[in-house]
């Protein structure tokens, strides 16, 4: 069992930033590859990115790439989401999820825990 929090998110104005963290807790963090997806009202939950066991390797979606940075830090159990010039259309809530895999997945049917999500407001 892996149990994850996020935290971090808020109303940011366009053009902002914001650094969504995910503190795990269960078995060890290290062995799980750590992925980030958001949901907008009315839509499916979409891929954002994910980073592999060690953080040797990253994989972003499209419209993330240059602006979201995905990170974890293995001593502290937490993976972290920096979100650079934010549109309106990055609202969203964002979860975090782990997949006890080896590289990187962007399919949420390959992530097994997901957290509670947190939501992301970016006024224009």
């Amino acid at each position: 069992q892996v149990q994850l929090v996020e935290s971090g998110g808020g109303l940011v104005q366009a053009g902002g930033s914001l650094r969504l963290s995910c503190a795990a807790s269960g078995r060890t963090f290290s062995y799980w590859c750590m992925g980030w997806f958001r949901q907008a009202p009315g839509k499916e939950r979409e891929f954002v990115a994910a980073i592999n066991l060690n953080g040797g390797s990253t994989k972003y979606a499209d419209s993330m790439k240059g602006r979201f940075t995905i990170s974890r830090d293995n001593a502290k159990n937490t993976a972290y989401l920096q979100m650079n010039r934010l549109k309106p259309e990055d609202t969203a809530v964002y979860y975090c999820a782990a997949a006890r895999i080896i590289g990187v997945v962007a399919a949420p049917t390959e992530y097994g825990y997901w957290g509670q999500g947190t939501q992301v407001t970016v006024s224009s």
